[in-house]
């Protein structure tokens, strides 16, 4: 499992996502979810990963290629667009999904025999295009996406169940950069707490908008002073909050 988040701001986005996977209790690793292309006054993308670790490393590493190949290959850095963008980025992990089926097997699934292996993963995109808004994009396995809209202002990939409560009581379009990532830290905080599957270390990436640059890039591990002190700050809120509730009287 996993935890990513995409929130669009006035300012810009920002992108969180944690690091860790899970094949089981006797098999949990780290590893990165969190990739970042910039071409410095053109264009600035970001994607986070969620689902198969094998699917999500191969849609990743053709976008690679793709920037490195020539003229003739369509790449997310000749896309004219975040839509355009968007939907390559979803052709790629629809076609990089569907060659890990066995004919006849529905999209995503192979047949082992007596197991059955499911290679579905799912991606948030975002960034800005000169002369173009920021964009951001939830992809679906399928290729089809959906767009960050007011009504929808963020994204959530993988366990999101305990950390959305949490952003969508605090989360406001007017944010600073910093007040984003405190909330931000909050949720993950939360969700790392509920469920075992999703940990540290954490990625940050931010884009401010019309820079056409990428903005701060950061790593929070276990040791990182500001996370531990918003984790016990947030503890003792809930508590004082809890204390301060009027009691409840058996009639």
């Amino acid at each position: 499992m996993t935890y990513c988040v995409g929130m669009k701001l006035d300012r810009g986005i920002v992108f969180m996502a944690d690091t860790r996977t899970n094949a089981g209790v006797d098999n949990v690793s780290a590893f990165r979810k969190l990739f970042s292309w910039e071409v410095p006054g053109e264009r600035t993308l970001t994607v986070m990963t969620a689902g198969n670790l094998a699917t999500s490393q191969s849609v990743v590493s053709i976008l690679d290629e793709s920037i490195r190949a020539g003229a003739d290959t369509p790449s997310v850095f000749k896309a004219p667009s975040m839509f355009r963008v968007a939907q390559l980025v979803g052709r790629t992990l629809r076609d990089t999904i569907s060659a890990s089926a066995v004919p006849g097997a529905a999209p995503g699934v192979k047949d082992d025999g007596d197991s059955v292996s499911r290679f579905q993963a799912s991606m948030i995109i975002g960034g800005q295009i000169r002369e173009e808004s920021p964009g951001l994009f939830m992809i679906y396995p399928e290729g089809n996406f959906v767009e960050a809209a007011e009504d929808t202002p963020f994204f959530q990939l993988g366990e999101t169940k305990y950390g959305k409560p949490i952003l969508s009581r605090a989360y406001k379009p007017d944010l600073s950069f910093e007040d984003a990532v405190k909330l931000l830290i909050v949720s993950f905080d939360s969700t790392i707490k509920s469920n075992l599957s999703v940990g540290m270390p954490l990625d940050l990436q931010i884009h401010v908008a019309d820079t056409l640059r990428l903005g701060h890039s950061l790593r929070f591990d276990e040791r990182n002073e500001y996370f531990r002190t918003i984790s016990r700050g947030w503890s003792d809120a809930i508590e004082l909050a809890f204390d301060s509730l009027p009691d409840f009287e058996f009639p």
